[in-house]
C-alpha cells in the first residue's frame, strides 16, 4: 500500500472510507424509502416493522426475505461503525480487519435478500450479473477466507 500512497498520495487510503460511507447511506435510505412507501400505501408509519421486526420462523416467505435484509443491514451497521471509530478506539484499531470479514456475510445475505424479493433481478442482464457476482464472492469466502480463518484459529489455539 505504501507504493500506491507514494504514487497517488494519501487520498488513496480514504477512498474506502468514502465508499463505505456512501454504501452505508444508500443501505440506510433503502429501508427509509420502504417506510415511506408503506406510509403512502396506507400501512402506516411504523419504523419497528422496517428496522427491527425480524423473524426466523416467518408466516410468509416474504417476511423471511425482509428479515434477510434486516440482518444484512445490522451487520453492515456494525462494520461501518467499527470502520468509523477505528481511529478513536484502540481495540477497534487493532481488530478492525477481523470485522471486515462481515462484509462478505453482508454481501451474501443482502444478495439473497435482493435476489429473492427484488424486482431488478427479474431482468436477464441483472440476473446474470447477480449470479456471477454471487459465485465470485462464494468462491472468495470458501477458498480464501475460510482457510485463512482456520489457520488463524489453529495458530490461536497453539499459542
Amino acid at each position: 500500500m505504501n507504493k500506491l500512497t507514494k504514487i497517488f498520495g494519501g487520498w488513496v487510503l480514504n477512498v474506502s472510507v468514502i465508499e463505505g460511507t456512501i454504501t452505508y447511506c444508500l443501505a440506510f435510505l433503502h429501508p427509509v424509502f420502504f417506510l415511506i412507501q408503506n406510509r403512502f400505501n396506507g400501512r402506516g408509519w411504523d419504523p419497528y416493522v422496517v428496522f427491527i421486526n425480524a423473524c426466523l420462523f416467518c408466516n410468509t416467505p416474504t417476511n423471511l426475505y425482509y428479515t434477510l435484509g434486516m440482518i444484512s443491514f445490522w451487520l453492515l451497521t456494525i462494520v461501518f461503525f467499527v470502520g468509523v471509530f477505528k481511529h478513536y478506539n484502540l481495540w477497534f484499531k487493532k481488530n478492525w480487519r477481523k470485522f471486515t470479514i462481515l462484509n462478505y456475510v453482508v454481501f451474501l445475505v443482502a444478495g439473497a435478500h435482493a435476489f429473492l424479493i427484488g424486482t431488478d433481478f427479474k431482468v436477464k442482464p441483472f440476473y446474470y450479473f447477480a449470479v456471477i457476482a454471487y459465485a465470485i464472492i462464494v468462491g472468495i469466502v470458501v477458498f480464501v477466507e475460510i482457510p485463512r480463518l482456520y489457520r488463524n484459529f489453529r495458530n490461536w489455539l497453539t499459542s
